[in-house]
């Protein structure tokens, strides 16, 4: 029997890559001239580093301008998390800790995930390449202390923030919402034509049209919703209905963040938070009976009663006359 022949294909040497996809990730907390210009050094810093490094490419620079604590505004982020995933980046440069994470937690799970896609982070202020061996103890120390530092920077922000609320200078009084614009000098303003159709929803609301009647009518009649859409949600005309503004009154603090890994937002309806309530702090557009009037049909529309046990459903509910 002859010998089988087998031929030997010889492994080719893998070349190393000659260089290193870079991104940029800056975030500042706001879209004032001073941020931007903030964003703007962090961006020039990053790019002339990255120009002396002829083993560094280029590839993006991801932007965030709002708080780093909700996922709703790190689009930036997420956009890059998503070019690491997809084994576009090397390397992410970034400027601190506290830029970088929503909280420890966050932080830490983040920079695991990049670790495990062979992504490097540089934090430029605390000195930090996530690619040395000793970094994750030092990035869990400092990113607990960089989450300490950002409560205690909410803690003073809140408490000037209180300050102008209990002084009744404060801009949160003038929010506009439907029915009002705001004045060059920042006073609420009642829009006209906004301000008549409140008023009609009030009153078709008091005629006994049930809100999904109410919804259909304003649609029927073409009529925009505050966002200038053509559809109108039900959660709008129930909160106009409830919303103490159109009687000249301002209520802050109706919902307020507790501080979780998610940083949710819950309802302030047990009054467990602080409120401030200034009155007749504009022009009204609903009077005061009326407003009374439509919150004591809700109440009764709801079909709930509050009497020595609490609050709990009636047998029956009440219908209105056109749904």
């Amino acid at each position: 029997m002859e010998p089988k022949k087998v031929r030997i294909i010889k492994e080719k040497p893998v070349l190393p890559t000659l260089y290193k996809n870079v991104g940029i990730y800056c975030r500042v907390s706001s879209n004032t001239q001073e941020q931007l210009n903030s964003m703007a050094a962090q961006v020039s810093f990053f790019v002339q580093l990255l120009s002396r490094r002829l083993d560094w490419r280029f590839v993006d620079i991801y932007l965030d301008f709002k708080s780093g604590e909700s996922k709703n505004n790190r689009l930036g982020f997420k956009r890059m998390i998503e070019d690491a995933r997809n084994k576009k980046l090397d390397i992410i440069m970034t400027k601190s800790i506290s830029r970088f994470g929503r909280n420890t937690l966050d932080t830490i799970q983040t920079l695991r995930e990049l670790k495990d896609l062979d992504v490097t982070v540089i934090f430029d202020q605390e000195h930090l390449d996530t690619s040395k061996e000793d970094s994750e103890v030092i990035l869990t120390t400092l990113a607990a202390f960089a989450e300490e530092e950002n409560k205690n920077r909410r803690d003073n922000q809140n408490w000037a923030i209180k300050k102008r609320l209990k002084d009744g200078t404060s801009e949160i009084y003038s929010r506009a919402c439907f029915g009002y614009t705001k004045s060059d000098i920042g006073e609420l303003t009642i829009d006209r034509k906004q301000a008549e159709i409140v008023q009609n929803i009030f009153t078709m609301y008091l005629s006994g049209m049930s809100i999904l009647g109410i919804v259909k009518e304003l649609e029927r009649q073409g009529i925009k919703s505050p966002t200038g859409k053509d559809k109108w949600c039900k959660r709008t005309i129930d909160t106009m209905l409830s919303n103490e503004k159109y009687i000249g009154n301002a209520l802050v603090f109706k919902t307020y963040s507790i501080y979780t890994p998610k940083h949710k937002r819950v309802q302030n309806n047990d009054h467990s938070h602080e409120q401030f309530l200034l009155n007749d702090g504009h022009l009204p557009i609903i009077s005061k009976e009326v407003f009374d009037a439509v919150q004591e049909e809700k109440a009764r529309r709801s079909n709930i009663v509050t009497d020595e046990s609490g609050k709990h459903r009636k047998d029956t509910r009440y219908s209105s006359k056109e749904k």
